[in-house]
């Protein structure tokens, strides 16, 4: 995975730049980035403080955190459900012998 190369005070300020007025291909050449990233930026971290971001990212995680603590309480559940699915014994037949025990008993 490829490390990131500007923290998010470094996007925010590259965003306030472009708010300011600086022209957003001349922006990008000057950082060293693409249009569609920048876009990408401005499209998640538009209207954001650099508090709001780090929250958001907390919560992001914890988010992440929560889905695989479902996920793995779904894999039991549904194991549970399969094991209890099963038949383990199986009725006494009632007033019924088996073939055998009527040939020897006659």
């Amino acid at each position: 995975m490829k490390r990131k190369q500007f923290s998010e005070e470094q996007i925010f300020g590259i965003l306030k730049e472009a708010e300011a007025g600086a022209v957003v291909t001349e922006l990008c050449r000057k950082h060293g980035l693409s249009s569609a990233t920048y876009y990408a930026w401005k499209a998640k971290f538009g209207g954001l403080e650099v508090s709001d971001a780090k929250r958001l990212r907390a919560l992001e995680e914890e988010n992440g955190r929560l889905k695989r603590l479902l996920a793995d309480t779904m894999l039991d559940n549904a194991g549970l459900k399969d094991l209890l699915s099963k038949k383990w014994w199986r009725p006494p037949q009632s007033g019924r012998r088996s073939r055998i025990s009527r040939r020897r008993w006659g």
